[in-house]
């Protein structure tokens, strides 16, 4: 399926998209996403949740209405959660975790999607749905993953307490500086890939760790990263799962077990890696609210 951006135009849904390979190609339905974007990819959205019930009314308020599917995958919660999101979003696909942990949940709701690209979004009323544009758009620009930054230039947060900021701040310097990434963000969990990213990385961890070792592989897979500033609120009800020591060097044994990159693979890696086809994006404007063009790794 193609996933060359176009202008929306209200009523349209196809189109035929001049390729510069092989001439005409006749794509499938767009969706609208913007005044200014439509898409062909459909989307899937992946929400773990456990006990999340007064907080998924928050979560999918801010869904936008085209995206293709929602998976949620629910860890065992003894609240109504499933019922909550089978009422706000009927055609809701429930995923029974049956393991434990943030990772454990994820890598099973990412084996239930079926659009082309997933995008990955916490329960707790944390994150804003309506920046899935900014996501989408970067990928339909040419990047392989995008990843939410809190600490991008647009990007904040209103969560994270000082000692979070600092061992946030500490790990994702050792994972530029032993993997060859640039990443001002480490440890977020709202992020947007194309599905054809899950065949080059292995992801083998249960925990909120997951995210770390998603940024680490995809940078040594030589994947295209853009950075999305990203607001991350106060979850809304209930208490987070997080645990700062505790989590923090679940992190850290992710970042020491995995081997780093030489620098003369970092440099050959770049030096091979094509330029991102942005031809089309310029010409539509597609810089989205948010959207910091460039690469990250």
């Amino acid at each position: 399926m193609s996933s060359f951006p176009r202008p929306a135009a209200p009523g349209d849904n196809a189109l035929t998209v001049p390729r510069p390979d092989n001439g005409p190609h006749t794509a499938g339905r767009y969706r609208p996403v913007s005044s200014y974007l439509a898409i062909a990819p459909p989307v899937s959205v992946v929400i773990p949740a456990m006990n999340e019930a007064e907080n998924l009314p928050y979560v999918f308020k801010t869904l936008p209405d085209w995206i293709h599917e929602v998976v949620l995958v629910d860890g065992n919660s003894t609240d109504a959660t499933v019922r909550v999101a089978r009422e706000l979003w009927p055609d809701v696909k429930v995923v029974g975790q049956r393991g434990k942990g943030k990772g454990d949940a994820l890598i099973s709701g990412f084996a239930a999607c079926t659009g082309d690209i997933i995008v990955m979004i916490d329960a707790d009323g944390s994150a804003d749905g309506q920046e899935i544009v900014s996501y989408v758009s970067a990928l339909v620009s040419g990047a392989d993953f995008a990843k939410g930054s809190r600490f991008a230039n647009g990007g904040g947060t209103d969560d994270m307490t000082p000692i979070r900021k600092l061992g946030n701040f500490v790990l994702c310097t050792v994972v530029n500086a032993k993997f060859g990434a640039r990443y001002t963000d480490l440890c977020y969990g709202y992020n947007a890939f194309w599905r054809h990213c899950l065949d080059r990385i292995t992801l083998d961890c249960t925990g909120f760790e997951v995210e770390t070792l998603m940024n680490i592989r995809v940078v040594k897979a030589g994947l295209k990263v853009q950075e999305i500033p990203s607001h991350e609120y106060d979850r809304i009800h209930g208490v987070s799962n997080l645990r700062a020591v505790r989590d923090g060097l679940r992190v850290l044994r992710v970042i020491l077990r995995e081997r780093g990159v030489p620098r003369a693979a970092r440099r050959r890696t770049r030096a091979v890696r094509p330029a991102l086809p942005l031809p089309l994006a310029v010409h539509t404007g597609l810089t989205g609210p948010g959207v910091r063009q460039g690469e990250v790794s």
